[in-house]
C-alpha cells in the first residue's frame, strides 16, 4: 500500500459561498438493495443515497453512521436504508422515489448529483447532503446561510489557491497545468473555473481534457502531457476519481506530478492535496441530521463547511518523481 501522511492545517472558512457535486450518467445497473437497514426498525426512517462506491464518499457514509450511532441515533432509533446510486441520473432518480414512497423521515443524499436526484424527488421531506461542493450551483438552495427550500448540508468546498501554493512549494516553475474532469459534474466544472480564474491571474498555462465516464481518464490524460501539461490537476471529480490509479501510474511514469482535490486521490498514487477530512464531513453531516430528525427546520440550519484543512503527500509517489515532501512528514 502506498504510504499517505497528512499534516494538518488549519484555515478559517466562513459558512457560505459554498460549491456543488455534479455526477454523468453512464450506467443502465438497477439500483442495489438496501444495506444496513435496521432489523429494530427504529423510532425514526432515513434512506441514505450515495452516487457512487469510492473511497472518499464510502468514507462519509461510515463516519455518518458512526457519529449517528454516538449521537444516540444508532439502528436502535433510525431504521436507515441504504442504496449507491452506481453513478447512475436514472437509478438515483428511482432510489429517491423510492424513499418518497417508503415515507422516509430524511434523505442523507452522499454527492451532487445524489443530492438533486433527491431535490427531484421531494420538496417536502428533508434532504441532509454531504460533499456538495456547490449548492447554489446545484441548485438546491439559493442561500447557504439561510436554505430556502428543503436541503441543507455539509460541502466539501476548497479555496484551490491553497493547492497551487503547495505544488509552486514542491514543484516550483511549472509553467503549462493540464485539467481533466467530467463537463457532467457540476462540482467539477464550479472548481476547474476557480482555478482557471487563479491561473489567469498568476499567467499560467493550462490545457484541458474533459471525459463522460472513467474509461476515458487514461486517454485524456495522455492528451494533456501530448499537450505538453508539466502538471496535472484534478478537482473534486468523481468519474476520474473511480481511475486515479491509472491516471497517477501514467504520470508518474511521464514524470509529471498530479495535484487533486481529494484525499482519496492522493491514496490512489496522485502526488498531493490539501482537502477537507471525509470523516470529519461525515461526523458534521450526522450532527446536521440529528438537528433535522430532533424538528429544527432545514431553514435553521446553514450550509456547513470545515474550518479545518489538510495537507496529504503521496510518500510513495514523491519518491517517484524525485521530489522532497519530508516538510509534511511526521
Amino acid at each position: 500500500m502506498k504510504k499517505i501522511l497528512s499534516v494538518v492545517t488549519a484555515l478559517s472558512l466562513s459558512l457560505a459561498l459554498l460549491a456543488g457535486c455534479g455526477g454523468s450518467s453512464s450506467s443502465s445497473a438497477p439500483a442495489s438493495s438496501a444495506e444496513g437497514t435496521s432489523s429494530a426498525g427504529g423510532t425514526f426512517k432515513v434512506g441514505i443515497i450515495q452516487m457512487m462506491e469510492h473511497p472518499s464518499l464510502d468514507e462519509i457514509r461510515t463516519a455518518f453512521l458512526d457519529e449517528m450511532a454516538a449521537l444516540g441515533y444508532g439502528e436502535d432509533q433510525v431504521e436507515f436504508l441504504y442504496q449507491n446510486g452506481q453513478n447512475d441520473a436514472t437509478v438515483m432518480n428511482t432510489i429517491c422515489q423510492q424513499f418518497v414512497g417508503d415515507e422516509v423521515d430524511a434523505i442523507v443524499a452522499i454527492a451532487t448529483n445524489a443530492a438533486q436526484s433527491a431535490a427531484a424527488a421531494t420538496s417536502d421531506i428533508p434532504i441532509i447532503f454531504s460533499a456538495v461542493t456547490d449548492p447554489v450551483a446545484a441548485q438546491l438552495l439559493s442561500d447557504p446561510t439561510a436554505p430556502d427550500g428543503n436541503a441543507t448540508g455539509t460541502s466539501d468546498a476548497i479555496a484551490v489557491d491553497q493547492i497551487f501554493a503547495l505544488a509552486e512549494e514542491l514543484t516550483p516553475g511549472i509553467q503549462t497545468y493540464g485539467f481533466i474532469y467530467n463537463l457532467g459534474e457540476v462540482n467539477s466544472v464550479s472548481v476547474i473555473s476557480d482555478a482557471k480564474a487563479y491561473l489567469d491571474e498568476q499567467d499560467i498555462a493550462y490545457v484541458e481534457s474533459t471525459v463522460t465516464n472513467s474509461g476515458e481518464v487514461s486517454q485524456s490524460a495522455q492528451a494533456l502531457l501530448d499537450q505538453g501539461a508539466d502538471a496535472i490537476f484534478v478537482p473534486i471529480d468523481n468519474t476520474v476519481a473511480s481511475a486515479m490509479t491509472n491516471l497517477s501510474d501514467i504520470a508518474t511514469q511521464a514524470q509529471v506530478p498530479v495535484y487533486v482535490a481529494a484525499d482519496s486521490m492522493v491514496k490512489d498514487g496522485a502526488l498531493a492535496t490539501v482537502g477537507v477530512n471525509y470523516t470529519n464531513l461525515g461526523k458534521q453531516t450526522a450532527a446536521m441530521a440529528v438537528k433535522v430528525l430532533e424538528g429544527t427546520p432545514v431553514s435553521e440550519i446553514p450550509v456547513e463547511v470545515l474550518d479545518e484543512y489538510s495537507v496529504v503527500v503521496n510518500e510513495e509517489t514523491a519518491a517517484a518523481l524525485g521530489i522532497d515532501v519530508s516538510a509534511y512528514v511526521q
